[in-house]
């Protein structure tokens, strides 16, 4: 039985007409095109990863920046002082 459907088929395989090069080249040309699509989809995904990573990174620097903390320069450290030294006046009159 198995012998039968074997033979068979490849009498069908036989029988059947060469493929016509117009038909095999506008499928190799359609099968390019698909594969030059995929590879521009995933080079795209790849370029928006990279550039959201490249973002969080400066959202990162830039919230580890604000809280840094700042420490008063030396003219603000005098005028505190200065301020401090006006009010005791003021109360001691």
């Amino acid at each position: 039985m198995a012998q039968q459907a074997r033979e068979k088929a490849l009498k069908q395989l036989a029988a059947k007409p060469p493929a016509d090069p117009a038909i095999v080249a506008q499928r190799l040309a359609a099968q390019q095109a698909r594969e030059a699509a995929e590879i521009a989809k995933r080079e795209a995904k790849k370029a928006a990863i990279a550039q959201a990573k490249a973002d969080k990174i400066a959202a990162d620097e830039a919230a580890a920046e604000a809280a840094r903390i700042k420490l008063p320069t030396a003219a603000e450290l005098k005028e505190a002082r200065d301020a401090r030294y006006a009010a005791r006046k003021k109360r001691k009159g």
